[in-house]
């Protein structure tokens, strides 16, 4: 079963297929193990994710780190870094790593 694109990705291939090609070329080029792990630069995905305010991602993301083996302590890790870097603004969507509490 073929994975549903994103609807800015549908809308690109719709549009510009041969750009579609190369932005999939370069993904699947980047997004393999390497000398980082794939579990590695997925954590990075979701730090930077974070950064520019992508909750939905984050939260994609994460799930994705955890099937790759990702510890609920490297995403703590993780978001403490978006903080560091984004502040309040990359916390919030940063926060999307993680299970709603209930109170």
């Amino acid at each position: 079963m073929q994975e549903q694109l994103p609807p800015h990705l549908a809308a690109l291939k719709a549009h510009d297929p041969k750009l579609m090609e190369q932005v999939v070329n370069v993904q699947d080029f980047v997004i393999q193990e390497g000398v980082l792990s794939l579990k590695v630069k997925t954590l990075m995905m979701l730090l930077c994710d974070a950064l520019l305010a992508r909750p939905h991602g984050v939260k994609i993301l994460a799930d994705r780190a955890r099937g790759l083996g990702a510890t609920e302590e490297e995403i703590a890790e993780t978001v403490q870094v978006a903080y560091l870097f984004g502040g309040w603004s990359a916390l919030f969507p940063a926060l999307n790593a993680f299970e709603p509490v209930q109170l």
